[in-house]
């Protein structure tokens, strides 16, 4: 009882101290600069195999502080080093290096094991079997030629001699060519080769057996086997039985982690198959391999569980055989937990070793300390063993050791050392200071505290001010310092400090934490199916943190993307171009980053048209069928809809294919339907969803027998080609159906009449016959029959057809006309008797004319298709006399007409005014002028003027009305608005009431200057009307006005586009191109860049959307004349500037005068000057003479354009006729010579010239000329 509570408390203080242990490990390799006890870090295998043409060299690597020293044994007892010559030690190291020049290999074989010990303890390595490797020779022994009966087993035996390690065994020829193994000839694991049966084919003389050596690279050959295979007596068939292993059932043992290899060979006719199974239970999925076409079984890493009984069944078509395998498995010693551990305890602390493994048998456990059995060690009372443990007590300085755990059993050993080093030391921070960490958000973050002291720091973690530790959420602390942080977020990045501190220090290391925003693909590669020879793009669009540099990788299939060309790749896309069908395959692109990645797959199928069938082969062959047959080529990923079969007829239509039917694609067989007498050829083509395949090969040619015809012609039709015969036609049989050769067709007819006899008669090679001599319109009933060499074809239908027609021979009678309204009539008539028209009766004719002038014009025809008695006539002209009449027509032609009938349709509305003209536009007034309408479709009664001002945002206003007579071609309107647009309305009208309107627009013009006379806006051209009715362009009313600061255009617009422009270009201009000035919402722009002296081409132009066409207006024809003027000027004239120059040298010689006169001290003589001219005509100078002559205009003595004339062509004076005489706007005029008045002269008007279009003329004043002619310098 006491016994049992011992040892209950020896475990809990084990499991009490085992927690404490596992607290105060380190890395060693961080223990720089600190006392150490040896590890042991580097060894040569337990079973160390040596190549003997090598020197040999034993390993043996330890670390510890002071750097231990090296001795080694050799079995068992000391090894001397320092006395064998040829063994060396590597310096700060226990490594053997053995030089075998000088002796041989066998003499340095044997059991070592190391020992590296410094003050602190010592560490023994493993116990190292040295073997040389071997590869012996076979014997030269002779081997006798093997002869055996076909059918029966066979054994080579391999037997090769023994090597170490064992040799890899296989079978060749002579040409070092492996010899063919199968389910009847296959090799065993120890070598030998095994037939289940022997055929004829294994004779042979060259079956040699290799065996390789591995740690030497040699391969050994076994002497040649001959193997003959007699065919004397046939062997029976015999169920299986097995050549290995031999009974019913057999044991194997195997070693837990190795790999079990059990096998069955069996022999039999025919050759057997094998099969495995676990008696006890399944077999392992993931470790189980059938090797050796199943004759052998592999489980692999094999444990406790794979033991139990295997067995193998052997079946063939007589009969089947078991064979048991009862594995064992047993088990070298194995960790349990792991190997002890070093432990670094500080002075009074605890702790404990522990050495816990399995094995099969149980291993026993011995403890060392520093090499020496730890029963032979130096009492320790803070030690104590318990089995597999050491515990550790209150340890002091001086206690530190190493220890050793041995275990093992029959199958072998394990062997660790773990240290016990008591220190005390101060703590310190391991790792690296200032350490950024970065992880990605939503992520676990961990960040480093590894430290050492002894005691055991305590770790304590802050952020940024220090003003709390991190010991509560989102914050983990792991016993070994980390803090953990386990979803990351923005807000934790920053600054922390870690402290580590026990009773003899404390210290502080800072770390950084970086929270990254996850790398993720935001548009993924999708499934593609192209066809091959195309492109596809692969899309992978990336989003990621932007501190981090993103790299894209591409893989395909898991792997690397082929090296080719075609492959593009972008930022974010990959592109195939020309694809193959080698690219078909699961495309992956992946976004790595330095903290994660983030991947996205597609699949691309490449699809092609189908490959053409091949194979094509007819069975089952009929009279009039037989079945195709066919194997489907390549599909290339698109599955066949359906096959296309398609035949050529070799003896009426060579070359030529024809479609004969089509079946599913999953078929690959077509009964077929044929038709006798044709040499047929069939092929087969494939159809997917890409397209339709090459054609097949053809079949070979098939020939049917001829037959009677199985069918007569059809459209078998009778008519008339003139009055007295009657034409048979038909649409001829086609070689297919003819069935047979000497096709020939046997016509048949008779009158549709009680007691009529068939007549008939034969045609060959003609597929119409002539019947003359019919009466005219007789209807007959027609057969025709086909005939061949072999028979006749089934009794024809009967067709009903008609003999030749003439012409009709009556015309309607009681026609008449109804007037429904001014534009259409309705005419009457009765039908003709159906015996007078002779003919299928088609319909009747209705001609009718316009009566104009006492001619006829205008003939049109209505056709009425049928037995019509009426029929309207649309579309005809008011207030107008029509004729008519009607006639009757068959197949063959027009009946005669019936007597010439007539109506008159009333009155309707008028046609628009031909043209509409806006002239005489002054400040407050203007002139229209227009022409009647052409269509007057009645007596016009009247016009009607509507008008009204439209402003720049095209606004309507006030609509006015005046009623015109009917014999008024203009209208002049006063009391205008300055300088504002109108838009005027003209139509006609008659007793039926107005017509449509012409439109047009004009602007009053504000005075500038002098000039007084103005251009309207717009001015309709009056050769073309501008009433139209719906234009297509949504433009109208283009016009333009030139003054002297550019070109005025103006418009209408009613589209919905916004964007208008004004384009303009000189005329006849090739090279230049069109100019642009945009309008901003007005319809109308000033063009102030125009050239004097050219015409341009000005167009308005609307613009839509970028799909939508541009709309254009008319051009228009725009003139800047050399001056720019409101009018056309007389100035540019030649006659005109010669008068300006005389009156210019008339005032000259006059002034020349006055100043002569003024120096001599007289007085202008007025009196005698008014004297001596009493011609009231005013006469120009002579430049020869300087007299006055007669001038007059040759022309026509027309008023100047722009200036006033008297109308007389005399100038009217005032009280003196001694005078300078102004021609102006009727302004008064000063002219003072010597300081005194002279006088006061001003121009008196004259009366209007009717005739001239009342204009006003008055006689220009020469100083006025003169201002005029200075404008032109």
């Amino acid at each position: 009882m006491m016994e049992g509570r011992r040892r209950m408390d020896a475990a809990l203080l084990v499991l009490f101290l085992g927690h404490l242990a596992t607290a105060l490990e380190v890395p060693l390799d961080l223990l720089k600069g600190l006392p150490q006890p040896p590890t042991i870090t580097h060894q040569s295998p337990k079973d160390y195999i040596i190549d003997p043409r090598e020197n040999i060299v034993i390993h043996c690597e330890a670390k510890g502080k002071p750097h231990p020293s090296f001795s080694w044994t050799r079995d068992g007892t000391h090894f001397d080093i320092d006395e064998d010559p040829n063994v060396n030690m590597r310096p700060h190291s226990g490594t053997l290096e053995v030089d075998i020049s000088r002796e041989r290999v066998d003499q340095y074989e044997g059991v070592y094991q190391c020992t590296a010990r410094n003050k602190h303890g010592t560490a023994v390595s493993n116990n190292i079997v040295v073997r040389q490797s071997r590869s012996p020779l076979w014997s030269k022994e002779r081997i006798k030629p093997i002869i055996v009966q076909e059918g029966v087993s066979l054994v080579l035996e391999c037997r090769p001699p023994a090597g170490l390690p064992p040799p890899i065994i296989f079978w060749m020829d002579n040409n070092f060519q492996k010899l063919p193994q199968n389910r009847r000839v296959s090799q065993s694991l120890n070598g030998d080769l095994y037939f289940s049966n022997v055929h004829r084919e294994d004779s042979r003389d060259d079956y040699i057996c290799y065996a390789r050596f591995p740690h030497t690279q040699t391969i050994q050959q076994k002497q040649p086997i001959t193997v003959r295979v007699l065919n004397q007596a046939p062997v029976d068939e015999r169920k299986p039985t097995f050549l290995i292993p031999s009974g019913p059932s057999s044991s194997k043992m195997v070693l837990r982690g190795q790999v079990l290899e059990i096998e069955c060979i069996a022999e039999g006719l025919p050759t057997p198959d094998i099969s495995w199974s676990k008696v006890s239970g399944d077999l392992p999925a993931r470790r189980t391999f059938f090797l050796n076409y199943n004759k052998t079984l592999r489980i692999i890493n094999v444990s406790e569980s794979d033991a139990g009984d295997y067995r193998c069944m052997a079946k063939n078509q007589i009969d089947s055989v078991h064979h048991t395998i009862h594995v064992t498995v047993k088990a070298a010693p194995y960790w349990i937990g792991g190997a002890p551990r070093n432990l670094v305890l500080a002075p009074g602390e605890n702790g404990v070793l522990t050495c816990r493994a399995s094995g099969t048998p149980k291993p026993s456990i011995r403890w060392f300390m520093n090499g020496i059995l730890i029963e032979n060690s130096p009492g320790d009372l803070s030690r104590k063993v318990e089995d597999d443990t050491i515990i550790f007590t209150d340890v002091q300085i001086g206690s530190s050791a190493v220890y050793q755990c041995n275990i093992s059993n029959d199958y072998g050993y394990l062997l660790s050392n773990a240290f016990i080093n008591v220190l005390s030391e101060p703590p310190r921070v391991l790792t690296v200071a200032n350490k950024v960490y970065q992880v990605i958000k939503n992520h676990q973050a961990l960040m480093d505290c590894s430290s050492f002291g002894s005691p055991i720091p305590k770790i304590t973690w802050f952020k940024d001010s220090r003003s709390s530790t991190l010991d509560g959420d989102p914050f983990i602390l792991h016993d070994n310092g980390t803090l953990e942080i386990r979803v990351a977020q923005t807000q934790n990045s920053g600054k922390y400090t870690c402290v580590a501190r026990n009773i003899l220090g404390i210290y502080e290391n800072h770390v950084y934490l970086e929270v990254k925003e996850p790398t993720r693909i935001l548009k993924q590669p999708e499934y593609k199916v192209v066809q091959r020879g195309r492109s596809v793009v692969f899309e992978c669009k990336v989003k990621h943190d932007t501190t981090l540099i993103p790299t894209m990788t591409w893989l395909k299939d898991d792997g690397e993307l082929p090296d080719d060309e075609r492959l593009i790749v972008d930022s974010d896309s990959l592109t195939i171009t020309d694809v193959t069908e080698n690219d078909a395959g699961v495309y992956t692109c992946i976004m790595n980053t330095t903290l994660d990645q983030d991947s996205a797959s597609a699949e691309l199928t490449v699809v092609e048209r189908p490959d053409p069938p091949t194979d094509l082969e007819l069975t089952d062959q009929k009279k009039r069928s037989v079945q195709l047959t066919w194997i489907p080529g390549d599909e290339h990923n698109s599955p066949i809809q359906k096959f296309l079969i398609k035949y050529q007829d070799s003896l009426h239509h060579r070359g030529h294919w024809h479609n004969l039917t089509e079946v599913p694609g999953t078929k690959t067989t077509a009964h077929l339907k044929l038709s006798p007498y044709v040499h047929y050829t069939f092929r087969v083509l494939a159809l997917n969803e890409v397209g339709l395949s090459e054609p097949s090969s053809p079949s070979r040619m098939y020939k049917t027998d001829p037959a009677a015809p199985d069918e007569n012609p059809t459209g078998v039709q009778g008519f008339g080609t003139d009055h007295n015969n009657l034409v048979i036609s038909w649409k001829p049989l086609s070689g297919l159906q003819s069935n047979g050769p000497g096709l020939h067709y046997k016509v048949m007819w008779r009158q549709q009449r009680p007691g009529s006899d068939w007549t008939q008669v034969t045609v060959a090679n003609n597929s119409k016959f002539v019947v003359s001599g019919t009466p005219t319109f007789v209807p007959y009933e027609l057969k025709v029959q086909a005939i061949n060499d072999h028979g006749h074809g089934p009794e024809p239908a009967t067709s009903l057809g008609y003999s030749g027609e003439d012409l009709p021979q009556t015309a309607p009678e009681n026609v008449q006309a109804v007037v429904i309204n001014s534009t259409l009539a309705e005419v009457h008539w009765d039908p003709v008797s159906p015996h007078s028209v002779r003919g299928h009766l088609r319909g009747y004719k209705v001609s009718y004319w316009r009566k104009h002038s006492d001619h006829k014009h205008n003939h049109e025809t209505l056709i009425f298709s049928g037995n019509h008695t009426h029929g309207m006539l649309p579309g005809l002209h008011p207030f107008s006399l029509y004729y008519f009449h009607v006639q009757v027509f068959n197949g063959k032609g027009d009946g005669p007409p019936s007597p010439t009938q007539h109506f008159r349709t009333p009155e309707g509305v008028p046609g628009p005014p031909t043209s509409l003209v806006v002239t005489n536009t002054n400040l407050d007034s203007l002139t229209l002028e227009w022409s009647p309408p052409h269509e007057h479709n009645g007596h016009i009664t009247g016009y009607t003027l509507r008008f009204q001002p439209v402003n720049n945002s095209n606004e309507l206003g006030t609509t006015e009305e005046l009623a015109l007579a009917a014999n008024e071609t203009s209208v002049t309107l006063p009391n205008l608005k300055y300088s504002t647009r109108y838009k005027f309305y003209l139509n006609a009208k008659t007793i039926a009431g107005p017509g449509p309107a012409i439109t047009q627009e004009a602007v009053t013009i504000v005075e500038e200057g002098n000039l007084q006379t103005s251009h309207p806006i717009a001015r309709s051209p009056p050769r073309h009307p501008t009433h139209k009715v719906g234009p297509v362009s949504p433009f109208a009313n283009l016009s333009s006005s030139v003054g002297e600061d550019g070109a005025l255009i103006s418009w209408e617009y009613w589209g919905p586009e916004k964007n208008v422009y004004v384009e303009y270009i000189v005329d006849n201009s090739e090279s230049e191109e069109w100019q642009k000035e945009l309008v901003n919402g007005s319809q109308n722009v000033k063009l102030k860049d125009l050239k004097v002296g050219l015409s341009y081409r000005v167009r308005v132009v609307a613009n839509g959307h970028h799909d939508q066409p541009l709309h254009f207006s008319k051009e228009l024809l725009v003139t800047v004349p050399a001056v720019a003027s409101r009018q056309v000027d007389i100035a540019t004239q030649g006659w005109f500037i010669g008068l300006m120059c005389a009156i210019a040298l008339l005032i000259l010689i006059l002034l020349i005068i006055c100043f002569i006169q003024r120096n001599k001290g007289g007085k202008y003589p007025v009196k005698e000057k008014e004297d001596a001219h009493t011609d009231p005509e005013f006469q120009p100078m002579k430049d020869d003479d300087c007299t006055f002559v007669e001038y007059s205009d040759n022309e026509d003595h027309k008023p100047l354009k722009g200036s006033r004339t008297p109308s007389n062509g005399t100038v009217k004076r005032d009280d003196s006729d001694d005078s300078l005489v102004d021609y102006g706007e009727g302004g008064d005029g000063q002219f003072n010579e010597d300081g005194s008045f002279i006088g006061q002269y001003s121009g008196k008007s004259a009366s209007r010239d009717t005739a001239e279009g009342h204009e006003s003329s008055e006689a220009p004043s020469p100083i006025n000329a003169m201002n005029s002619l200075n404008s032109f310098v």
